[in-house]
């Protein structure tokens, strides 16, 4: 991977608009931009398991194949993290087994909690920290900008949750995609913003 930035852990974050998501947070290293990655219920919960130091009584699937990789002497060098086409966030495993180095495809899910695991760095590259990553302070100064029209929009993340699907983004306005990106931000949900600057994105191509 080119250009690699390294990442730092943040922790998880609750979807409130659909039940059952989740996001891992993550952070550039000595810089401000972060970024979220939607992962599922039970790579959540085991990424919370390692990091809160949680013994549970039989070995989780990231346990297990954490112990599998020392078992058979490799070691995970480093995750990669990038973003495909379609949006969806994938990962390279970057392992050696002290004469050649491996590279393995991976969910972007199970490659932080091997990571966290193995002691393994975690990197994305500019282009996808520059196009999925989130500074908050400035998101918060946005937020805090007085309206440039009288007539205010309706408070644009009471209207996603109205929505109750942030599928439906492609239905507010311009004005609204940008007040709901900014208080998501600003109350670091992370995955409900990752959605709506998808749709800013799109509707600045078109």
């Amino acid at each position: 991977m080119e250009n690699k930035i390294k990442l730092d852990l943040i922790g998880i974050t609750y979807n409130q608009i659909e039940s059952g998501v989740y996001a891992v947070v993550l952070q550039e290293s000595g810089g401000c931009l972060r970024l979220p990655i939607i992962i599922g219920t039970a790579e959540a919960q085991s990424i919370e398991c390692k990091l809160q130091n949680v013994i549970t009584p039989r070995p989780l699937t990231h346990d297990l194949m954490a112990s599998m990789i020392r078992a058979f002497s490799l070691e995970l060098q480093e995750v990669n993290l990038y973003r495909l086409p379609t949006g969806i966030f994938a990962a390279d495993l970057v392992m050696t087994n002290g004469m050649q180095e491996l590279r393995i495809d991976s969910r972007s899910s199970d490659a932080i909690a091997l990571a966290i695991r193995c002691d393994a760095p975690i990197y994305t590259n500019r282009e996808t920290l520059d196009e999925a990553g989130f500074d908050p302070e400035a998101s918060r100064k946005e937020a805090s900008q007085p309206e440039k029209s009288e007539e205010k929009a309706d408070d644009g993340l009471e209207v996603l949750r109205k929505l109750g699907n942030v599928r439906l983004l492609e239905e507010m306005s311009v004005p609204e995609l940008e007040e709901a990106m900014a208080d998501a931000v600003a109350a670091e949900r992370y995955e409900e913003a990752a959605e709506i600057k998808a749709e800013l994105d799109k509707r600045k191509e078109e």
